[in-house]
């Protein structure tokens, strides 16, 4: 998976937010309650095992997400980017001032080793 690179090599600081429904307006962060923060080595782990899952095709659910990361910089002001995963039909939708279109909408393989680890660290979140 592609995530924006600048956003990434300026990303200090992660939060996994359990989603609880969708945005009301473009753009708005996925309503749901921090489960954890992620920073320094941590954050950096887990951006690079986003990085690493294999991209899938798309299935359909109907996208409903159960998880997010969002990126801060150092400044904690709005998030770099915010990626909502939806395990059920294998997307991942990007937000953010740092997020270009083509990479808005992206796929990946759900039953790839990446991708059970990174759920796990999700559930593991749980707030």
């Amino acid at each position: 998976m592609q995530l924006p690179a600048e956003a990434v090599a300026t990303a200090v600081f992660l939060e996994v937010v359990r989603i609880s429904g969708l945005p009301t307006e473009r753009d708005a962060p996925y309503p749901g309650r921090v489960g954890a923060r992620w920073i320094g080595s941590e954050a950096v782990g887990v951006l690079a095992l986003i990085e690493s899952l294999p991209g899938s095709e798309q299935h359909r659910c109907g996208f409903s997400p159960g998880w997010s990361v969002r990126a801060y910089a150092d400044t904690l002001g709005l998030a770099l980017f915010e990626a909502a995963f939806c395990f059920g039909c294998h997307e991942v939708r990007m937000q953010g001032t740092a997020v270009p279109p083509a990479l808005a909408t992206q796929f990946f393989d759900v039953n790839a080793p990446q991708a059970k680890a990174l759920l796990a660290l999700f559930r593991e979140a749980a707030p």
